[in-house]
């Protein structure tokens, strides 16, 4: 499956005059508020998000699973959905791969495929939460924290081997997210379960090319519920810190507990320089990996305030890794991602429209009211025209969602896959 030009061109026909009015008013507005329209259509375009491999299926639930029909099953057919996303929106240009779930067969042709598609290989994930097959060692007590040396080297050794795998490919970044931690009292000694992580991170930042990032990955519970060994960003910074200047810590809104404030955390982390990479999705309870900004999308808009503010004014963080993270269980993952992809774009667009000037002397003043009017004066805008024109700029459609109904992917899909494939991962 693959969006021909032609096919875009027609989609945009149906409402580009109604765009074009929208568009008009809204830049008018803008423009006499300060605001270079063109400079935020530009950076709109240009902020890419990386589309996690294990995300093209459903992810179902704990006590079932329910497919959509149609899902790829092998890498190849996966590039091909991202490259479907990309084609109508011009904002997925970047795949993230989890191995062993998705090692190529033929570097060269997925590489091409790729190019193809214009889509670049984001950060590889590895996996040490789940055995693997003729594994000789077993994760059910952890991994890196293992207490069996046997344990901890096999999970070093699978790292290097994502390492690997990656440099292959162009990607530039190694994720590290643990399943380690304790169910029960005592089951753990905590310094030591730390420690052993520590000193297998080291071992594995040893197997960094030069250009590379690694990039560790926090959450508070699950799959264990008494302690997680690295349960927040305070340990997740520790441990970066720990390993060199190319070891960062990596944000996922889920992976925290109820009514953490994200956006402070984000803040200090770049102020540190220790900001590496950020996973989107949104929650109700705890990590319930849903469609970015369907359930708090004042708190997004916030964190990419602090994100803004961090890329204009934090020189000594590095570019960050974008990619969304999440599991599709009632909706059909296409359409799940296209609407993700659209809250990040929305609330990137907003938090650049927010006068930080007149922010810094109200803060100054300690004028509170009128912090808050500047903020939700930004965060009430309407920039949907803002984010049609930069994809209409980049040769995507106005309207992703409409489209993908439109030209009935999902059952073309089927058509060329078969209802009851089933896509690799979760």
């Amino acid at each position: 499956m693959k969006v021909s030009q032609n096919q875009i061109l027609e989609s945009n026909k149906k409402g580009l005059e109604n765009h074009n009015e929208n568009f008009d008013f809204l830049a008018n507005k803008l423009t006499k508020q300060g605001k270079d329209v063109n400079e935020l259509v530009s950076k709109l375009a240009d902020f890419q998000v990386a589309i996690p491999s294990w995300a093209l299926g459903a992810g179902g639930t704990r006590f079932g699973r329910f497919s959509f029909y149609g899902e790829p099953s092998n890498l190849e057919q996966k590039i091909d959905d991202i490259g479907v996303l990309h084609s109508l929106t011009q904002t997925a240009g970047a795949v993230s791969l989890h191995i062993p779930w998705d090692i190529p067969s033929d570097y060269n042709a997925i590489k091409e495929k790729a190019d193809a598609l214009n889509i670049k290989f984001d950060a590889v994930n590895s996996n040490t939460f789940q055995d693997q097959k003729d594994a000789s060692e077993s994760y059910k007590y952890g991994s890196l924290s293992n207490t069996s040396k046997a344990v901890r080297d096999q999970a070093i050794q699978h790292n290097l081997d994502v390492i690997n795998i990656g440099n292959k490919l162009g990607s530039k970044a190694l994720t590290v997210w643990l399943a380690d931690g304790s169910c029960f009292p005592g089951q753990n000694n905590f310094q030591t379960a730390f420690q052993n992580t520590q000193d297998s991170l080291i071992d594995i930042y040893k197997g960094l090319p030069d250009d590379w990032k690694l990039l560790v990955e926090y959450k508070p519970y699950e799959p264990n519920f008494y302690s997680t060994v690295i349960q927040d960003w305070g340990a997740s910074l520790m441990l970066a810190n720990g390993c060199g200047d190319k070891a960062y810590t990596l944000v996922d809104l889920g992976h925290h507990l109820p009514n953490s404030n994200i956006e402070q955390i984000v803040s200090i982390l770049q102020l540190k320089g220790k900001l590496g990479g950020f996973h989107f999705n949104d929650s109700k309870y705890g990590d319930d990996d849903l469609t970015v900004g369907s359930i708090k999308p004042y708190a997004l808009f916030l964190i990419f305030n602090e994100l803004v503010y961090g890329m204009q004014n934090n020189p000594q963080n590095p570019d960050l890794a974008w990619m969304i993270d999440a599991s599709h269980n009632v909706k059909d993952p296409l359409e799940d991602l296209i609407q993700s992809l659209e809250a990040i774009q929305e609330a990137y667009a907003k938090a650049m429209l927010i006068d930080q000037n007149a922010l810094k002397v109200a803060q100054l003043d300690n004028d509170v009211v009128k912090c808050q009017e500047i903020l939700q004066g930004a965060y009430r805008t309407d920039v949907r025209p803002l984010l049609e024109k930069a994809r209409l700029n980049a040769g995507g459609v106005l309207s992703p969602i409409n489209a993908y109904r439109d030209l009935d992917i999902r059952n073309i899909l089927i058509t060329e896959r078969g209802k009851h494939t089933v896509a690799t991962g979760l």
